[in-house]
């Protein structure tokens, strides 16, 4: 690590210009920053306070700030190829499509009307503020910074306790909100450039860019869907690696026929994940292709997910330098310019959920679709969660550096300058303050998830029992001691299927024997925490016997083959057995270990 580390900053750089900055070459531009991800993320596990993309951006900024420090060369383009596709197509791979659905309305008018009203508010705003910056310029700026990032709301509010619905409507405005914001900041550009703008045009491009976004990512993920199950058809589950490969290159695929034919490729790696999560429903024997896709999408989320806060904490020295020598302002004037900028930002935000969105959460809360009552303090950190990232630097830099006639175009470090700001002050205000206002909401009953989750297991445990017969014919067929044998393996099996529905149950009797139903509640919190204790027993056996397993390798009497295939079975047993135990310390109101 130390090596590349010095190998980096030092020995593959070459000197380019007269500034004595160093630049790598892409290989080791790629190896350090997946390094340094890594990195991070072991680290805060350690400083849990401090969100994970605040520690990249700090880093990345140490990194780059002295003279000799890392500074590479940024291509929006490239950044916004290899970066983004994968990461929403995950998001839109992963995201509950029928809760996606289900709040639609609230998301809509996030994705779109919001951004509408952010773009022209919030660009009269910054022009009456800084009246050197053209209105043109400050459209561009508000149409920068108007989309939230999925990656970076995902990232900040994983692990706050955000409720569930308030969080699924904040990834789907995430989601969308990309095409339309970029859309705005291509034709405030072009009024910019050429002093023309049409909003007969304007909507007509967005149309044709949303929908067709939409239109070419469903189809390529549909098209992938399709010839993957004729494939799989024939060959089975041996061909796992491979698709899981291509399902990887899946997004750039989408993304990149987007960009070619002229519509929103954001949208289309979105539509393909979406489109390719619902060809997996069709898809439940195929276990290995499934377990090495979840694999490989956590390791790719990590990685990409690292690398964008590195990048961008990578640009910080730079654009703060440009900015403080081309803008001429003092440091501490842009410093107020970034929190006026967000704060009316957040503000306008506010307004828009408070009285916008405010009836469309309250009629999905009244219909069952949205577990939380909306609230004032929920519609804070709403307003809270709306971080700024990724797509929102890329778009500032996205920016030309010249205007039609060759002059510079007007504004532009100060507009990359505000951006970058508004990214960070976002991302800092968020850390800080959405903890604080999500422990001040009111404690959720069980959630609707957890209840869906807990009958579905009951209903799965019944049906298993229910299969647990021999036929006349099988009994006919085959020797008394078979059937004894049989049936003696079946009882096991039908009181292990009990005990399990019974921890499952609630205390409403669901499915539960008249004894069970008759228990007092001590005397189920007991049998629960039994349950618990027996599910940990059997781990502890599992990770007994995978250590004499590996203990037999060491001793020659099995071979490494042997010692894969053994111990891969004792693993997807671990992961199973791991799962009941955690589901089943959750319904016995344990605690729940790490």
């Amino acid at each position: 690590i130390a090596s590349l580390l010095w190998y980096g900053l030092h020995g593959a750089g070459r000197t380019c210009g007269n500034r004595g900055k160093y630049r790598m070459h892409t290989v080791e531009i790629v190896l350090l920053v997946l390094l340094l991800g890594a990195l991070t993320g072991i680290v805060a596990r350690y400083m849990r306070a401090v969100p994970l993309p605040l520690i990249q951006i700090a880093l990345g900024a140490l990194i780059a700030w002295p003279q000799k420090g890392l500074h590479i060369a940024f291509d929006p383009e490239l950044f916004l190829l290899l970066f983004i596709p994968p990461l929403l197509f995950a998001d839109g791979w992963r995201i509950p499509k029928r809760e996606f659905f289900a709040l639609h309305r609230p998301i809509l008018k996030l994705a779109l009307g919001l951004v509408l009203f952010t773009v022209i508010g919030l660009g009269y705003v910054i022009h009456w503020m800084i009246p050197t910056m053209p209105l043109t310029v400050a459209f561009a700026l508000a149409a920068v910074v108007s989309p939230t990032d999925a990656v970076a709301v995902s990232a900040i509010t994983r692990n706050l306790g955000m409720p569930e619905k308030t969080m699924h409507v904040l990834e789907g405005e995430s989601l969308l909100n990309d095409a339309s914001g970029l859309v705005a900041l291509k034709f405030a550009i072009a009024a910019t450039l050429t002093g023309l703008f049409s909003w007969t045009e304007v909507t007509r491009t967005f149309l044709w860019m949303a929908l067709g976004g939409l239109g070419v990512g469903a189809a390529i993920g549909w098209g992938f869907a399709y010839a993957r199950s004729t494939i799989t058809r024939r060959l089975g589950d041996v061909a796992a690696t491979q698709m899981v490969l291509l399902l990887v290159l899946l997004p750039f695929a989408a993304y990149l026929v987007g960009e070619k034919i002229g519509v929103s490729s954001i949208l289309a790696a979105v539509a393909a994940g979406i489109a390719t999560n619902f060809a997996d429903l069709e898809r439940s024997s195929f276990i290995s292709e499934r377990l090495q896709t979840e694999g490989t999408w956590s390791m790719v989320e990590a990685a990409f997910n690292g690398a964008i806060f590195l990048l961008l904490g990578l640009q910080l020295p730079s654009i703060i330098g440009a900015s403080l020598r081309e803008a001429g302002h003092d440091a501490w004037i842009l410093v107020g310019y970034v929190a006026a900028i967000s704060g009316a930002l957040l503000l306008m935000r506010w307004a828009w959920i408070s009285l916008g969105v405010q009836g469309s959460l309250a009629r999905a809360h009244h219909q069952g679709k949205m577990a939380e009552r909306p609230s004032h303090l929920l519609n804070l950190a709403t307003t809270l969660a709306g971080i700024r990232g990724a797509v929102t630097l890329a778009g500032a830099l996205s920016v030309p550096m010249l205007l039609n006639d060759g002059q510079p175009f007007p504004g532009r470090d100060m507009l990359v300058f505000l951006a970058t700001g508004t990214i960070l002050f976002t991302l800092v205000l968020g850390s800080i303050a959405l903890p604080l206002i999500l422990r001040r909401l009111p404690p959720p009953g069980e959630s609707p998830i957890v209840r869906e989750e807990r009958l579905a297991r009951i209903a799965a445990c019944q049906s298993a029992m229910a299969d647990l017969v021999i036929s006349d014919e099988a009994i006919q067929a085959h020797t008394p001691e078979w059937v004894a044998m049989r049936q003696e393996a079946m009882g096991r099996l039908t009181q292990e299927y009990r005990n399990r529905i019974n921890l499952l149950d609630d205390g409403t009797g669901i499915a539960t024997s008249t004894e069970a139903q008759r228990e007092s509640p001590e005397m189920v919190r007991q049998r629960k925490q039994r349950y618990v204790a027996e599910i940990e027993l059997r781990l502890h056996c599992i990770q007994r016997e995978r250590t004499t397993l590996y203990a037999e390798r060491q001793a020659h009497r099995i071979n490494d083959e042997s010692l894969r295939s053994l111990v891969s079975e004792l693993d997807l047993q671990e992961v199973s057995m791991g799962k009941r135990l955690r589901a089943a310390r959750r319904a016995a109101g344990m605690a729940a270990q790490d």
